[in-house]
């Protein structure tokens, strides 16, 4: 993996800072809080498509690329991958754009499995893509 990669060209699905609180003494961010981004930007695709509620029931092959840093610009990337009865599969892609020297870097990339579910928290059919319309 080079620093001369480029960051997918859709719009990324979450945006934001990582700020002092989230890193450890070497100033390193926590695995956790990049994680935490990750669930939260898959979740925005996985929602439309559910038009509804949805739950995180797995988070799978993630690997971990480059340390991100306080300062650090993330920006996570999200696509579905698969839509099932009752699940959506999304690949995110997270990339740091660094403050020092405004290069860009793939830090962390996962898939992410969510099951829509109603009201009280049970599953429940994804929507068909007719029924979106």
């Amino acid at each position: 993996m080079t620093d001369t990669e480029t960051p997918p060209t859709i719009e990324p699905a979450l945006r934001t800072l990582a700020m002092p609180g989230d890193a450890n003494p070497n100033g390193d961010i926590f695995g956790g809080w990049v994680l935490s981004q990750m669930d939260l930007a898959g979740s925005v695709p996985a929602s439309e498509r559910a038009r509804g509620r949805i739950a995180t029931v797995a988070m799978d092959a993630v690997r971990f690329h480059r340390p991100v840093y306080v300062g650090d610009l993330v920006s996570c990337y999200a696509r579905i991958v698969k839509v099932g009865n009752t699940s959506i599969t999304v690949k995110v892609e997270t990339w740091a754009t660094r403050r020092h020297d405004v290069t860009n870097v793939k830090v962390t990339e996962g898939t992410l499995v969510y099951v829509a579910i109603d009201d009280v928290g049970r599953p429940r059919s994804v929507p068909s893509d007719e029924a979106r319309a």
